[in-house]
C-alpha cells in the first residue's frame, strides 16, 4: 500500500526499480556534457585500477631512482629534451631523483581517487545516520544532534585536518588516515540535508500508512524514508568527490597528507613548486590531472543532480522545446 501512495504523493519523482533506473539513465544520456564527463571519469578510474599493468608495459615503477638520468651539475634537472621523455620513460623523469613520472602519475591517481572515494563514503554514512536519527528522534535528541552537527559544520576543515594529521604517529597508513580525517570532519552538510528531507517525508501519507500498519521507526526509515532521500544523497555524494580530491591534494601540498615514497598528485605538486622553470612538465602533469579530474567529476555531479531532479529535467525539456519552436 505504501508503494502505491509514493506514486500518488510524488508523481514527478523517479520511481524505484528498473523503470526509475531507465528514466534516470535516459535523462543523463540527454546531457552531452555529463556523458563526456562520465567517460573521462571512467577512463581515470580505469587508469588508476590498471596502474600496475600500465607501468609494467612501460617497464618502470614509481619508486626506483635513476640518478644517471638527471644532471647533478645543474641541480638534478632531467637529461634530455622535454624532461627526459623517451621510449623508456613516456612522460620523462622526476628532477633530482630520476623516478619515472608516468608511473608516479598513474599510481598517484590510485591514491587521490581512493582517498576521495573513501572519505566520501565515511561522510555519507555518518551524515545519513545522524540526519535520520535527528529527524526521527524526540525533541531532545533532535536538538542535541542538530547542535553537534552545527559544530561540525563550523569547524574549518583544513585547520582541523592539519592539527589531527600532525599528532597521529607516522606509522599509521597515511592514505587511510587522510580519508578518515576528511570524512570525520566533513559530514555535517549531508547530515543537515538528510534531516531536512526526512522531516519532509515524515509528513507524507505513505509514511503515515506504514506507521498505522504497525511498522517500527527503523523499519519505516529503512523501507520508506531511505529510498526517498536516495536522490539528494547520490547528488551530494557526486559533488563531494571532487571536493575531497582537492582537500587531499591541498593536505599533501602542505606536507601533512600522503608521505613519500607513496605518490599522490598533491605530493607531486609540493615537490614541483621549485621546478616549474627547469622542468615544467613536473608541475603541469599532476596539476593538469587534478584539474581534469575535478572538472569532470563536478560536471558529472551536476548532470546526476539534473537527472535525479524531475523539475530540472522538465525545465530542460521546456527549454529544448522553445529552441525547436524558435528554429521552426
Amino acid at each position: 500500500m505504501s508503494e502505491a501512495l509514493v506514486a500518488v504523493e510524488t508523481p514527478g519523482a523517479v520511481a524505484p526499480g528498473v523503470s526509475g533506473a531507465r528514466q534516470f539513465w535516459r535523462r543523463l544520456r540527454a546531457q552531452r556534457a555529463a556523458m563526456v564527463a562520465a567517460g573521462v571519469v571512467a577512463l581515470l578510474v580505469l587508469v588508476a585500477l590498471a596502474a600496475p599493468l600500465l607501468t609494467a608495459l612501460e617497464g618502470q615503477d614509481p619508486n626506483t631512482y635513476h640518478s644517471s638520468l638527471v644532471d647533478s651539475a645543474r641541480g638534478g634537472v632531467p637529461i634530455g629534451s622535454l624532461g627526459g621523455i623517451g621510449g623508456d620513460h613516456w612522460l620523462g623523469v622526476e628532477p633530482q631523483t630520476g623516478r619515472d613520472l608516468f608511473a608516479r602519475l598513474v599510481y598517484g591517481a590510485r591514491v587521490s581517487l581512493g582517498v576521495a572515494l573513501a572519505a566520501t563514503v565515511v561522510q555519507i554514512v555518518i551524515g545519513v545516520v545522524v540526519g535520520v536519527s535527528a529527524a526521527l528522534g524526540n525533541r531532545w535528541v533532535d536538538q542535541l544532534l542538530s547542535r553537534f552537527t552545527d559544530v561540525i559544520v563550523a569547524l574549518p576543515l583544513m585547520i582541523m585536518s592539519l592539527a589531527l594529521l600532525a599528532i597521529v604517529p607516522s606509522s599509521f597508513p597515511r592514505p587511510v588516515l587522510v580519508a578518515l580525517v576528511i570524512g570525520l570532519i566533513g559530514w555535517g552538510t549531508i547530515a543537515k540535508i538528510v534531516r531536512a528531507q526526512t522531516l519532509t517525508l515524515k509528513q507524507l501519507d505513505y509514511v503515515a500508512a506504514a506507521r498505522l500498519s504497525g511498522w517500527g521507526t527503523w523499519r519505516i526509515a529503512r523501507r520508506e524514508l531511505l529510498p526517498g532521500i536516495a536522490a539528494p544523497i547520490i547528488t551530494y555524494a557526486a559533488l563531494l568527490v571532487p571536493s575531497n580530491i582537492s582537500a587531499e591534494a591541498a593536505l599533501s601540498f602542505l606536507g601533512v597528507g600522503v608521505k613519500p615514497p607513496t605518490p599522490s598528485w598533491g605530493q607531486m605538486l609540493t615537490a614541483a613548486d621549485v621546478w616549474y622553470q627547469a622542468a615544467p612538465q613536473y608541475l603541469l602533469l599532476p596539476a593538469g590531472a587534478l584539474f581534469v579530474t575535478v572538472l569532470a567529476l563536478t560536471v558529472l555531479g551536476d548532470g546526476v543532480r539534473t537527472a535525479l531532479d524531475p523539475r530540472a529535467a522538465s525545465r530542460l525539456r521546456v527549454g529544448t522545446g522553445r529552441k525547436r519552436e524558435a528554429k521552426a
